[in-house]
């Protein structure tokens, strides 16, 4: 009788305290459920989104265009913020208008900004031909650069220029690229020239991000010869990621844009530090 009662009394703890193997089996299954549903509704409210734009911006005034594009991302990032659990948390205040500089770890960067305040992003061309991405990109009146291409570049300068006369605020990553985040990159000057000319307050800002489990560099930070698709789904398999962004004082520089380009970098640099 002793044995079966003890028999009963395992197989009650049995329920209540299950074992290792099928905690983690239940972990594992719960992170699949979450990133699949993660990516039906980014994906779902993606397409929402790009046709909500393509039948309500071409009745909108062609100078207020792009700041309603500005705030249609905005509506999107905010949303993917809450989708993909990406935490924000500002040091300083991100201006509403001018020029903002700052280093670039990810796509994840224009996300997380954008969910922030409506802005305009100066992308490289590559983007324009990312899987998704580069639809909401273009619909989101992003200026694209080739910087291959000396001619491009001149034409990026004159849209960044309207972009900032009329009133939006513009996001460049003058580094050019991604990188994994353990230094600031050279910055390039050329596209700063418009706010040069226009005398236009620029702001530096600074994006660190922080994982409970997992690498920042090898899973946030999107460099190297990274693929999209695979590291995006790996974002979604993580529960939480922290992002911390920093801004300095939005002011009037002086000098020419290359002694710019080298003060901005080391504000950033500095708000690293």
């Amino acid at each position: 009788m002793s044995h079966l009662v003890c028999r009963a009394s395992a197989a009650a703890d049995a329920e209540q305290f299950p074992s290792a193997s099928h905690r983690d089996a239940l972990q594992y299954f719960g992170t699949l459920f979450l990133a699949i549903w993660r990516a039906f509704a980014v994906v779902f409210f993606s397409l929402c989104a790009l046709l909500h734009s393509a039948i309500s911006i071409p009745f909108v005034r062609c100078d207020r265009r792009l700041h309603t594009r500005a705030v249609w991302l905005h509506g999107w990032c905010r949303f993917a913020c809450r989708v993909l659990g990406i935490r924000i948390r500002t040091h300083g205040s991100m201006p509403s208008s001018g020029l903002l500089v700052s280093n670039h770890l990810s796509y994840l960067d224009i996300i997380v900004l954008s969910s922030i305040r409506p802005c305009v992003f100066v992308a490289k061309r590559d983007v324009a031909s990312w899987p998704l991405f580069g639809s909401l990109a273009h619909a989101a009146g992003t200026i694209f650069v080739d910087r291959d291409r000396r001619f491009c570049g001149t034409k990026a300068i004159d849209l960044i220029r309207q972009a900032i006369a009329g009133g939006s605020l513009v996001v460049l990553f003058p580094e050019g690229t991604s990188s994994d985040g353990s230094r600031v990159l050279p910055f390039k000057s050329a596209l700063l020239e418009s706010a040069v000319q226009l005398r236009s307050p620029i702001a530096a800002a600074s994006i660190e991000y922080a994982l409970d489990d997992g690498s920042v560099a090898d899973e946030v930070c999107y460099w190297r010869d990274m693929t999209l698709v695979p590291h995006l789904l790996n974002i979604l398999f993580k529960r939480e990621i922290r992002a911390n962004y920093s801004f300095s004082l939005a002011k009037v520089r002086s000098g020419n844009r290359k002694e710019i380009a080298r003060e901005l970098r080391d504000e950033i640099v500095s708000i690293r530090s």
